[in-house]
């Protein structure tokens, strides 16, 4: 029995976690769980699981929650930061899913890292804010670090086919968005409802805007630099609207291995789980006969600057990555509330990038103030819009 904590229990990855763990009650059991502001489906989840620890975002969420679940879970309610953490370094958990969306999640991911939890990882933005600090500290602590993005789980997998070092690329795959083949005018004018509308992943709402603008991409790439220890020419970005092949790794031999199967993240989250063995998840095949044409087509920079943005914060190094990713996560919650406009996203990111520069990579106090730099500065610019 695999013993697991949960952080973002509520969004479209945990609750895939959820579904998954209740397919295989004799192989898995969830001992603590983190989530926002949902209260409503926490609170079932909380019933279905027992957990020992559970936390939400606030005070104000935790009595919420608190009068929705029987009094034996009230004295078993935190929340905050210091809530997270404690999720995160749960004694009975062996495993810890980090989920939560944005760099919400870096410092619950350190504290697992630190308490000796092996990682799921789905929370991008704790490679992205923090790689080389977060790789050295799973190295120190000798856990493991399992990707869940379907795009890093794939590659993961192509890699066992050889030897680390006759990789010559890794080659992460997009979707393109729904936007793929829209003009630049088009694009200006997207609205928060057709960003959301993704043709084919169901995602949260960041998660979606970010595939729209390819920041999606971008921050993978970032993430997969350190995952995978691969400098930043050694990873492409190629458009793949069908999402049928998730990742390749092209070999020095010239071999290109890629990774298939249909969009579903419990896919990528039960390889995850069960490492290095495979569940019999029961999905539907994929059936290559019925896939049709499959396309590949490089992305477009300037109809979709943010992948470049992304892949100049890698080049520059330091905090860069820090702030795109927090003044992107600031951008995109103004385009949500309809304070900017759908182009204004990556403007927006590099205006802010080119005035947040200061600050050492290994060093976490210098990530979180250029976090918070980033974002005062972001929330500044897009006042003045």
């Amino acid at each position: 029995m695999k013993t697991i904590a949960l952080l973002g229990s509520t969004g479209s990855i945990g609750t895939n976690v959820l579904s998954v763990v209740k397919q295989f009650p004799e192989r898995y059991s969830i001992v603590a769980l983190a989530a926002g502001r949902n209260v409503e489906r926490l609170s079932q989840q909380v019933l279905e699981c027992e957990p020992e620890t559970i936390s939400v975002i606030d005070e104000e969420h935790a009595q919420k929650l608190t009068a929705l679940l029987p009094d034996r879970y009230a004295d078993r309610i935190v929340w905050g930061v210091e809530g997270n953490r404690q999720v995160a370094v749960t004694g009975s958990a062996e495993l810890v899913v980090s989920a939560i969306v944005g760099a919400a999640g870096l410092i619950p991911t350190l504290a697992a890292i630190e308490a000796g939890k092996d990682i799921g990882l789905a929370n991008k933005e704790t490679l992205v804010m923090a790689g080389r600090l977060v790789m050295d500290r799973v190295a120190a602590n000798h856990v493991a670090l399992l990707p869940i993005d379907s795009e890093h789980s794939a590659i993961f997998q192509a890699l066992s086919a050889g030897r680390r070092e006759d990789v010559a690329k890794i080659i992460l795959t997009a979707s393109g968005g729904p936007f793929l083949r829209h003009t630049r005018q088009e694009l200006r004018q997207v609205t928060p409802e057709q960003a959301l509308a993704h043709p084919n992943w169901d995602m949260g709402r960041k998660i979606s805007i970010d595939s729209a603008t390819l920041m999606n991409k971008g921050l993978e790439v970032i993430e997969a630099r350190w995952l995978f220890g691969m400098e930043a020419e050694g990873i492409d970005v190629v458009v793949h609207p069908q999402s049928i092949v998730h990742s390749l790794v092209e070999f020095q031999d010239g071999s290109v291995l890629a990774q298939l199967g249909i969009p579903d993240m419990r896919i990528p989250i039960g390889y995850a789980l069960s490492y290095p063995k495979r569940l019999r998840l029961g999905l539907k095949p994929l059936q290559l006969s019925q896939c049709g044409h499959l396309e590949f087509v490089e992305p477009d920079y300037n109809r979709f600057p943010a992948l470049k943005l992304a892949f100049e914060a890698l080049d520059c190094g330091g905090v860069a990555p820090a702030v795109l990713n927090g003044a992107n996560e600031v951008a995109v919650d103004s385009f949500l509330s309809n304070r900017i406009t759908f182009s204004r996203i990556a403007e927006i990111v590099a205006a802010t990038m080119e005035k947040v520069q200061q600050g050492c990579e290994d060093n976490l106090e210098d990530i979180l103030a250029a976090d918070a730099m980033a974002r005062k500065c972001a929330e500044q610019l897009i006042a003045k819009s």
